[in-house]
């Protein structure tokens, strides 16, 4: 089985070499990595101790953010020490105060992992909800380096259950202790012999979200562009949202505006974006004299600021739930108490099934069942007013993963 995970992970290598010939994610994928030794050491002091978080991309740095600020807090002593699998997650938190450090993950192998631990020397290792690598799970291991699972959700159709995820099962018996976001994940370690060192602690981006809802500051376009009027936000969309709302906004009236924030943000796409909406303006062309005050539709053409429009919007309309990766996060909308609307790709998300069986968030197949629900939204203010409270009051007893994690890592000594 392992021969078989090398020859998938030096396909794959091939592949993103091949793909980054014309593909520019794949390129920084190749260049980031590149010399990385030597990068790292370069940066790296000798008698630092270190502590050392893995996230795949931006979304699972957002879940990880509580936690480093907690550490950085109680463990100053330590320098905090982050790694990420996709250039995008990289670029967008490079330059992250939070982190001393912030590196690509070299690609798993014994050679790389083993030169990585060895050069890292971390005293303590956490991947954030998944991704799990081999070599480097097996190395912390044999070097008894504590590793920690942070925000784990299992489900039944991953290949740790299955008859041939024998490596995957080794892979998830490397870690030291096991923080999951709900009883149905531990449940499903249970089946394969994993009952020790687990706590379910429940997802630290609910403690993410709460801090960010507490510290929004104005926004003088975003309150300009509203005008009073009630707003519908459209957050990290991909074409098949994007297309979903391009048919519902005739189910906006005249006091309800839409604001459409796009995951990729590049000329190209923004460009197809405005194509599909009429009425609409960039946030890059808002200023003192151009306000949108007459516009139906705002596109954000920039990064970083979709957390903060949340506190403007009445309904949201979050992204990602026609594509096969599913739907990005629901939380951040959900803290400022709105009813959310996503496409029918959620059910690997604890949080999102979660909230759809208490009937507090709405999953939609196509346009026409997102405009039923928006048309009902929409005309009865008191029952859309009841669903953001219940929203509200929801996320408010959610939180608190983070402090239990720290007690653990307390109560364990594995920092001093």
């Amino acid at each position: 089985m392992l021969f078989l995970y090398d020859l998938f992970l030096s396909l794959y290598y091939i592949a993103i070499k091949v793909y980054a010939l014309f593909n520019n994610k794949a390129k920084k994928w190749i260049e980031g990595r590149r010399d990385w030794e030597q990068h790292i050491r370069s940066e790296i002091l000798a008698g630092e101790k270190r502590i050392w978080i893995h996230c795949s991309s931006m979304g699972e740095f957002e879940q990880a953010k509580p936690l480093v600020e907690a550490l950085r807090e109680k463990y100053p002593a330590y320098k905090i020490v982050v790694t990420f699998f996709s250039p995008s997650g990289y670029d967008a938190c490079k330059s992250s105060p939070l982190a001393d450090h912030i590196f690509y993950l070299p690609h798993d192998s014994r050679r790389n992992a083993e030169r990585f631990i060895s050069i890292i020397e971390p005293s303590l290792a956490m991947f954030v909800k998944y991704e799990f690598w081999y070599y480097y799970l097996t190395q912390l291991k044999k070097q008894r380096i504590p590793t920690l699972l942070i925000s784990g959700a299992f489900r039944a159709g991953q290949p740790f259950f299955k008859w041939y995820g024998g490596i995957f099962r080794e892979m998830l018996g490397c870690f030291s202790f096991y923080f999951l976001q709900d009883k149905a994940s531990g449940d499903m370690l249970g089946t394969i012999g994993i009952d020790k060192n687990i706590k379910v602690s429940g997802d630290t981006r609910y403690d993410r979200v709460s801090v960010i809802s507490k510290s929004v500051t104005p926004m003088e376009p975003i309150e300009k562009f509203k005008s009073g009027h009630k707003i519908l936000i459209g957050g990290s969309t991909w074409p098949g949202d994007e297309d979903v709302l391009k048919d519902c906004i005739s189910s906006l009236p005249a006091n309800w505006k839409l604001i459409v924030v796009p995951h990729e943000i590049g000329d190209t796409h923004i460009r197809k974006v405005q194509q599909l909406f009429a009425g609409n303006i960039l946030f890059s062309e808002l200023d003192a004299e151009n306000t949108g005050q007459d516009k139906k539709v705002l596109i954000i053409n920039n990064i970083g600021m979709l957390s903060r429009l949340f506190a403007y919007a009445d309904i949201a309309f979050i992204g990602g739930g026609f594509q096969k990766g599913g739907i990005h996060n629901i939380l951040e909308p959900a803290v400022f108490g709105m009813p959310v609307i996503f496409g029918p790709i959620f059910e690997k998300f604890v949080e999102a099934k979660t909230l759809v069986s208490l009937h507090y968030v709405f999953p939609v197949n196509n346009a026409a069942e997102c405009n039923e629900v928006l048309k009902k939204m929409i005309a009865d203010e008191e029952y859309r007013s009841g669903i953001g409270y219940a929203l509200s009051e929801f996320m408010k007893t959610n939180v608190g993963a983070t402090q239990t994690i720290m007690d653990e890592i307390a109560q364990e000594k594995w920092l001093n």
